[in-house]
């Protein structure tokens, strides 16, 4: 393995060689600069760079080199290059990152970017240098609505999934009265607006609504309010995620807010947040996940190498991008090119089963990846029997409920 350097304060993350020259396309144009070039570009300094981050960077290298393993000598390329930068969850940063990468550092694809506004503004470059995106680490269900575009894709969970997991069990089981916080950005108020709709749909109603600035580390003013609504909410719905999740998860103990009648419900949990805070902080806590590093055998083997890997358990979303870069990669070795509209036409209705999408297939019409969903439950720690196993599946939510039956008409290809 050799480092190619960077400069403009981006980093490389790793280039991987085959050792043989030449594959099907070796020579003939095919590969544009004779090399795949794949950049990651996400938060590594701030309050999603424990669900994502370098971390991330490292699964993006391991599925390169599973892919290499398994086509040897007759891949399409015998070079596969791994770039990252940091976007700070800024979408401006994001803009000029993704700009960078694919003019001076030649990307091929843009990886992850967790941060709903930093994912609009991606894929809005990505619309016009016509190279593509595909967004693992954001939710918001704009990205395959209003922000649709051919060389977007939207790969893992969004907002719906969330929404109709949670949202709709939770609300089912008798917590009909919900009080919502949620970041004041994209995320957060398309969050708002799902949960929302699934909780009035599963019978239930939302008491008020609050945004709070992002990022933040102090939320008493709403934690206060809740006990006092009225009607007073049965479920304080966090809409956070990362270290503001943490915080809010900290106040919401240290308040009592549980004994005062008001259950938490998280509408994005991310397994270093349970190890951040402990597993009895957020014990009987259900929440809805795209993957669970021991949901079954498949899914622990690749834990099992990226723990050998990395140092710990993957999160989802880490296994997202390993799927996402092996998809990328596996549809480039069955066009012969790394052009994007070909590769675009690979990935369009493609179906498929790995090790983290299961029943999967992304939908033509608006690029969004539909794949079966999980409902889980935080055990108490009397109940982990094994480090980094926090969480019970209660579900699986297939495939075709797990994500909007029908593609948003606001989407135009």
């Amino acid at each position: 393995m050799r480092l190619v350097g960077w400069t403009g304060g981006l980093a490389a993350a790793g280039l991987l060689l085959a050792g043989c020259g030449g594959g099907p396309a070796g020579g003939g144009g095919a590969i544009s600069d004779d090399k795949v070039v794949l950049a990651v570009l996400n938060d590594q300094s701030g309050i999603y760079a424990d669900t994502s981050g370098t971390k991330t960077v490292e699964a993006v290298q391991m599925a390169v080199a599973d892919f290499k393993a398994k086509y040897g000598d007759k891949a399409v390329t015998d070079e596969i290059e791994v770039l990252s930068a940091d976007h700070q969850n800024k979408p401006e940063i994001a803009n000029s990152k993704a700009q960078e990468l694919y003019d001076r550092q030649r990307a091929d694809v843009i990886l992850d970017v967790p941060t709903s506004s930093a994912a609009f503004a991606v894929a809005n470059i990505a619309k016009n240098k016509k190279k593509v995106f595909i967004d693992v680490g954001a939710a918001s269900t704009e990205l395959e609505g209003e922000q649709c575009n051919k060389y977007t894709f939207h790969y893992g969970y969004n907002s719906y999934m969330l929404a109709h997991g949670t949202g709709t069990e939770v609300t089912k089981d008798g917590a009909d009265n919900w009080y919502i916080i949620y970041p004041d950005y994209a995320f957060g108020e398309d969050m708002q607006k799902t949960f929302t709709k699934a909780i009035e749909a599963a019978g239930g109603g939302v008491v008020d609504t609050d945004p709070t600035k992002f990022p933040n580390d102090n939320f008493a003013t709403f934690l206060l309010k809740a006990p006092d609504l009225d009607p007073k909410p049965k479920v304080l719905g966090t809409m956070h995620a990362g270290g503001d999740l943490i915080n809010l998860v900290k106040q919401y103990n240290e308040y009592k807010l549980k004994d005062k009648g008001i259950d938490l419900a998280v509408g994005l949990l991310v397994i270093t947040d349970i190890e951040s805070l402990g597993p009895d902080a957020l014990a009987g806590t259900r929440y809805t996940d795209m993957w669970y590093w021991n949901l079954d055998d498949k899914a622990r083997a690749w834990a099992d190498e990226f723990q050998a890997k990395a140092g710990q358990r993957p999160t989802a979303n880490m296994a997202g991008n390993y799927s996402a870069a092996m998809q990328y990669l596996e549809a480039v070795q069955r066009g012969g090119t790394d052009d994007s509209d070909k590769v675009v036409a690979q990935l369009e209705g493609h179906e498929f089963e790995d090790m983290f999408a299961r029943n999967a297939s992304i939908r033509a019409e608006d690029h969004l990846l539909l794949h079966d969903a999980y409902l889980g439950e935080v055990k108490p720690s009397g109940e982990v029997k094994e480090e980094w196993d926090f969480v019970e599946i209660l579900k699986t939510i297939p495939a075709a409920e797990a994500f909007q039956p029908r593609p948003d008409a606001a989407c135009k290809l």
